[in-house]
């Protein structure tokens, strides 16, 4: 059984993403602030949809390579509950953005392969919590949301973790239970797999997978 998996839905811009998020129990909603991306927000979007967020349910802000200004300004416009970096950042600059914004921090680490495991014993000392995904492809234009899997295989094999860890990349209603099953996560980050186009988030898929990663039957949607 695996109902005490957490799931995050990231990639919201509506209120009734939110809305579906947390009827669905999910246990972190997330926006993208990267110009890139289909899914990006501003300041005064996130905000809103932030304070629309039903207490329980964290607010996490991903952020690629940011700089302090853009880090200041962030943090006091959105009310959050953690930072999640989604670049090239050092764990040094890990460090720094956790201590200067005193917000929990989770660090991505993109997997494609064994060789890349070592990235999870590097980030674990500075991070709050390791978001484990796909690696983009070379010629991708943005660091997550490509839809993209891993070899789930690989992390059946890690038996230790210092640190909690959500599981992203090619996550579906259709195998949330699978990638459970396969890796042992008990925190799964979706975005593009719940989605009826880009950016453009579906309640009914978003129910089947927390149901589905939570091995139960989904609500009834109004």
């Amino acid at each position: 059984m695996t109902k005490g998996v957490s799931v995050k839905i990231c990639g919201l811009s509506d209120p009734a993403d939110i809305a579906a998020a947390a009827k669905a129990g999910a246990a972190y909603v997330g926006f993208v602030f990267f110009e890139k991306s289909p899914r990006n927000v501003s300041f005064e979007q996130a905000r809103a949809l932030a304070l629309e967020t039903p207490v329980g349910v964290a607010k996490v802000a991903l952020v690629v390579n940011p700089d302090n200004n853009q880090l200041d300004r962030l943090t006091a416009t959105v009310p959050l509950d953690m930072l999640q970096l989604h670049g090239a950042e050092t764990p040094e600059r890990v460090a720094e953005v956790k201590s200067r914004y005193g917000l929990p921090v989770m660090k991505a680490v993109g997997i494609s392969g064994p060789d890349d495991l070592a990235s999870i014993d590097v980030y674990s000392p500075v991070a709050d919590q390791l978001l484990i995904d796909a690696k983009p492809p070379k010629d991708a234009t943005l660091p997550g949301g490509n839809g993209l899997a891993f070899d789930w295989t690989l992390m059946r094999e890690r038996k230790y973790w210092t640190r909690p860890w959500m599981l992203a990349g090619g996550l579906t209603p259709e195998n949330a239970a699978e990638a459970v099953r396969l890796t042992g996560a008990r925190q799964l980050d979706v975005s593009s797999g719940v989605e009826s186009a880009p950016g453009i988030k579906d309640p009914a898929l978003i129910a089947r997978f927390v149901a589905a990663a939570q091995d139960r039957q989904p609500p009834k949607l109004l």
